[in-house]
């Protein structure tokens, strides 16, 4: 396949590109950190790479660079077959509320401007006759939870957004994916308590290449957050207040 991937120089993301590439996709790697992408390009390459692996800048933060980046990637690659999204911002309930401004990025490139790169993508995913968008949301985003009020929002915005897709796009080509990871040990993820189900980058990286190939609509990472945010989610109000999870 060809495939632009925004957000693979860490975690999740880096781990997804190591196995596509050690596969024989040809990657395109999108970051808002020059240096860092090319150090993942250069990661790729190393590691088995068919082709020199080229990069462009695409800032959540920035729109403005969403066609440049696309546009770049296509031309580079002679097409795109998928467009794969782990990038993302993240704080702790505590402090997003201390933090206004911290807040307002977090917001706005978690759920409005993904959405907005997704659209690019979806665009010419469909002018090429179709193809993939899998894009990292969260648990987070399944209910309404006291540790992630703010950042939960944004990721149950998205969440609805590419189920919107899938049940519009499907038939004419496009196969969107909505990947929900629970606890993964990344550096997003650092100073944080994990659970004892908690994943790691490359389980979970196995998984998400399994989705895509087979073009499941939505999966959660590792497995067992599926029977955790069920019963969540069945969880009257009144013990939800009580609870802090």
């Amino acid at each position: 396949m060809n495939v632009a991937l925004l957000g693979a120089t860490k975690g999740m993301g880096r781990a997804l590109a190591r196995l596509m590439a050690g596969r024989g996709d040809r990657i395109f790697l999108l970051g808002h950190v020059p240096e860092e992408t090319e150090r993942s390009a250069g990661d790729l390459e190393i590691r088995g790479a068919q082709r020199p692996v080229k990069t462009a800048l695409c800032d959540l933060l920035r729109p403005e660079t969403f066609c440049n980046a696309l546009d770049r990637a296509e031309e580079e690659l002679g097409g795109l077959d998928a467009v794969v999204v782990t990038a993302g911002l993240f704080g702790t309930q505590e402090q997003l509320e201390e933090d206004p401004d911290w807040a307002g990025r977090v917001l706005l490139a978690n759920y409005a401007n993904t959405v907005l790169f997704c659209e690019e993508a979806r665009k010419r995913l469909l002018a090429g006759g179709g193809g993939t968008l899998c894009v990292f949301s969260s648990v987070a985003g399944d209910r309404g939870r006291k540790p992630v009020i703010l950042y939960g929002s944004a990721k149950a915005g998205l969440s609805h957004y590419l189920e919107g897709l899938d049940h519009k796009f499907r038939a004419a080509g496009l196969t969107t994916i909505c990947v929900k990871p629970g606890f993964v040990k990344t550096g997003m993820t650092a100073g944080l308590k994990p659970p004892p189900f908690a994943g790691e980058p490359a389980g979970v990286a196995r998984r998400v290449l399994k989705a895509i190939d087979r073009g499941s609509p939505m999966i959660y990472v590792p497995w067992q957050w599926r029977w955790v945010m069920c019963i969540i989610r069945c969880l009257p109000r009144f013990v939800m207040r009580k609870i802090n999870f």
